[in-house]
């Protein structure tokens, strides 16, 4: 993977544009901006691989390096979500016990639903696969998203 920068495209079948910011070689920021960035680089393999899944190809994301740099806690909730299979679409209260949380703790849960909407990485850290969430994940995204893994 490149090292670092800033790179984007956009994507037809989402309609909006996909920006990728990385460090490292890991991926730290996923966004959905309005238009490509200036300075922002067209070709990357994640990139490429985005396009690929958008035109029907299974892929988890699950090797895909990404630095978390949030809360222990929402760090808890945001590996749990990484680990939820393609296709798959939960309810929060399911994301908060496979994160070790108790779904009727509403502090824990307010925690939950903080890590989702705080998320740095969607996409590559898949809150569209949580129902009602409020994700990092623009609504209309990440509708095209789950019909993209049915």
């Amino acid at each position: 993977m490149e090292d670092a920068g800033i790179y984007a495209r956009e994507f037809d079948a989402l309609d909006t544009v996909i920006q990728l910011g990385v460090a490292g070689g890991k991926v730290i920021d996923v966004s959905f901006p309005e238009r490509v960035a200036d300075d922002a680089e067209g070709d990357h393999p994640l990139l490429d691989r985005i396009d690929d899944y958008l035109a029907g190809d299974e892929d988890h994301f699950d090797d895909v390096p990404v630095a978390l740099t949030v809360p222990t806690e929402q760090r808890r909730v945001l590996d749990a979500l990484r680990k939820l299979p393609y296709g798959e679409t939960v309810a929060v209260d399911r994301v908060a016990r496979l994160a070790g949380f108790d779904d009727e703790d509403d502090e824990e849960m307010r925690t939950v639903r903080s890590a989702l909407r705080e998320n740095p990485t969607p996409i590559f850290v898949p809150d569209h696969r949580v129902e009602g969430a409020g994700g990092a994940t623009p609504p209309d995204v990440g509708k095209r998203l789950r019909a993209v893994e049915r």
